[in-house]
């Protein structure tokens, strides 16, 4: 059976050309769209059980790390994958640009701040990674200081994992006709216009930047303890179902078990 916690998982020191990686291969997915999507739903109920655990213990941490160039779709996983999950154990952090005051302090400081508690799942919607693709490709600072960057990010993944934190990295890979199409149906919907930034198609002009951007920072920071996974984007349903597969087979292979009450209850009565 596959460990479905290798699914699109990147081999630390493989190197990585996101053009020869396939952004509609949905070929490990359990069936056709419909027989996924229901897949995929009983994903979400397994990841809200296993939360629960999570959460009881308060002992373990979770922090998954989603990345993608704009329309990735990064935004709709956590609503589809996370939406079952009890909010009381779930943190989501958006990182945008950083503020004037973050600007002041070290990049990794507004990151630090907000990983996950002892037994909460946090979601990064970007992350730390925007230190080394954004600020690559729109020239923000010097090759030689953003590059010294990996070996900081990988230094605070080991430290997180050291600390007891389970790190699961995606990548939502899309293909640049598809980026076009879902520009195209934002401005076009009422209801999603209000997402439609004119940056993006500053980004989108960036694209072959970015690509490179990405698929070096995946071959700087892959390691056993903080895995990359690409996985194909271009299909919604696939994207959502093998982000939760990933994610599920993360959790319920930490074995997880109910905590034992703390005081001793042999000898309580029920009237």
């Amino acid at each position: 059976m596959t460990d479905l916690r290798r699914l699109h998982c990147i081999v630390p020191g493989a190197s990585v050309d996101l053009s020869a990686v396939g952004t509609s291969d949905t070929s490990a997915a359990p069936g056709d769209k419909a027989a996924t999507k229901a897949g995929t739903a009983a994903l979400v109920e397994r990841l809200a059980e296993a939360q629960e655990v999570l959460w009881a213990r308060r002992h373990e941490k979770v922090l998954i790390v989603l990345q993608g160039i704009d329309t990735s779709g990064k935004g709709g996983t956590v609503e589809h994958v996370f939406g079952g999950v009890n909010p009381a154990g779930l943190k989501v952090t958006s990182f945008k640009a950083p503020s004037e005051s973050e600007l002041e302090r070290d990049y990794l400081w507004r990151v630090h701040a907000n990983v996950p508690r002892a037994g909460e799942i946090g979601v990064f919607d970007r992350s730390h990674y925007e230190d080394v693709l954004a600020v690559r490709v729109l020239g923000l600072l010097p090759e030689a200081r953003w590059r010294r960057r990996f070996d900081h990010i990988n230094a605070f993944e080991q430290l997180l994992h050291d600390e007891g934190t389970t790190i699961v990295k995606v990548l939502l890979h899309i293909s640049k006709d598809e980026q076009l199409r879902r520009l195209e149906a934002r401005l076009a919907d009422p209801h999603k216009r209000w997402k439609f930034q004119v940056g993006d198609l500053d980004a989108r002009g960036r694209w072959d930047a970015y690509q490179a951007a990405f698929a070096e920072a995946v071959e700087r920071t892959a390691t056993d303890h903080a895995p990359w996974h690409i996985v194909p984007a271009d299909k919604k349903w696939y994207r959502n179902w093998a982000v939760a597969s990933i994610v599920v087979a993360t959790l319920e292979g930490m074995d997880l078990t109910w905590p034992e009450p703390e005081e001793d209850l042999s000898s309580i009565v029920m009237e």
